[in-house]
């Protein structure tokens, strides 16, 4: 069990656009300064950097741009989006082991106007041997094939993926950070956008932003006395399932499920010492939308094919039993690869969220699902 010895004691980042007119060196430097300032800390206080695997943005250049000056320590989470919850795991873990008393956790991408993730690239991994030669070759397609054997396997339809992407961009809509401010969808004009992958549609796909997240990790004691109010970190889990493939596993007895987000699930439940009654608020990775409701049914909020029911009472809403991305979420406000849904998890705990949940109960974040995963669990402190 993780003791609650650590906290989140600054959150930064940039604007979220389509096209950001500079580098991502450039916009990694603008959000971990602007961390720094909402922490009241200078960049000479910061012993540690991790980031993303995929991050183009090496800690050197990001700490000399700033500043910075030594590092004590320095490290990198693979697997996409699945690292987004990670780094955080890793720099408590420097904290707590005394290698680092200020870690700062970065990414930034220019994943709309430089390398967009949806478009197919020469295959990254071994893995992808199994599937690039069935035409297999983006995310949005690899993830169509388990989202129809979860349509067939549970009787859902692609209405309930829909209902995911509507709660959304309804969130999205009253915030005003997110790229689709001010612009809700109905169900219909779901239904009527363009297929990407059957059965997925256009807007069943997050977006491709431009865009960094930062967030600062200290001691509990010592974010106690700086300026912004500290989010405990609770719990924070990494997990990889059986004969996990990268994006996703067609070769388990199930494929219609997310073991990976189970193996965390359990574990943030079991150092917390809490169930999912206990939270007020979730922050899904909501790449795609069938990937939100298989999260709900692995993390104990329903059963197993069991989402669709949980949708349909409007238990994600603002007001529901789990309101869900209050953010907007990836699909709404932007993807910076799960990082700015830790940033909405902080601001929830401060009572400074754009879309405020009622309460002082913990609030749930996970990290990218069809790839080894991380979920945190944040309370106030």
């Amino acid at each position: 069990m993780i003791p609650s010895t650590c906290a989140i004691a600054g959150i930064g980042a940039t604007e979220f656009s389509k096209d950001s007119g500079r580098s991502e060196l450039r916009l990694a430097v603008e959000a971990v300064r602007a961390a720094l300032d909402d922490a009241g800390l200078r960049p000479g206080d910061v012993a540690g950097l991790v980031t993303f695997g995929m991050d183009n943005n090496p800690e050197i250049a990001v700490a000399r741009e700033l500043g910075i000056g030594e590092l004590r320590f320095l490290s990198r989470i693979g697997y996409g989006g699945g690292a987004a919850c990670a780094v955080v795991q890793q720099a408590v873990l420097a904290v707590d082991a005394g290698l680092a008393d200020v870690v700062v956790c970065y990414r930034a991408l220019n994943e709309r106007s430089g390398r967009r993730f949806g478009r197919p690239v020469t295959p990254p991994d071994p893995d992808a041997g199994w599937h690039y030669p069935m035409g297999l070759a983006t995310p949005a397609a690899m993830i169509a094939m388990v989202a129809r054997r979860y349509l067939h396997d549970y009787g859902a339809t692609t209405d309930d993926f829909g209902r995911v992407a509507v709660a959304m961009r309804r969130h999205a809509a009253t915030n005003p950070a997110a790229w689709f401010a001010g612009r809700p969808i109905t169900l219909d004009e779901h239904r009527a956008s363009r297929w990407i992958a059957e059965p997925l549609r256009l807007l069943d796909c997050c977006q491709e932003s431009d865009g960094a997240v930062a967030l600062v990790v200290t001691s509990l004691s010592r974010a106690r006395d700086l300026s912004a109010r500290p989010a405990v970190i609770a719990a924070a889990a990494q997990g990889s399932g059986p004969d996990q493939f990268v994006m996703t596993s067609y070769y388990r007895s199930e494929v219609a499920a997310l073991p990976e987000m189970s193996v965390v699930g359990c574990q943030l439940w079991e150092q917390s010492g809490l169930g999912p009654a206990d939270v007020r608020a979730a922050v899904l990775y909501d790449h795609f939308t069938p990937y939100v409701m298989m999260q709900l049914e692995e993390l104990g909020f329903c059963g197993r094919g069991e989402a669709r029911h949980f949708l349909a009472d409007g238990a994600i809403e603002l007001d529901g039993r789990l309101p869900v991305n209050p953010h907007g979420g990836q699909l709404g406000e932007a993807y910076i690869h799960g990082m700015n849904g830790i940033t909405e998890a902080v601001r929830q705990i401060r009572g400074t969220a754009a879309n405020q949940i009622p309460g002082d109960g913990p609030i749930l974040v996970t990290a990218g699902t069809g790839v080894p995963t991380s979920g945190l669990i944040l309370r106030s402190g």
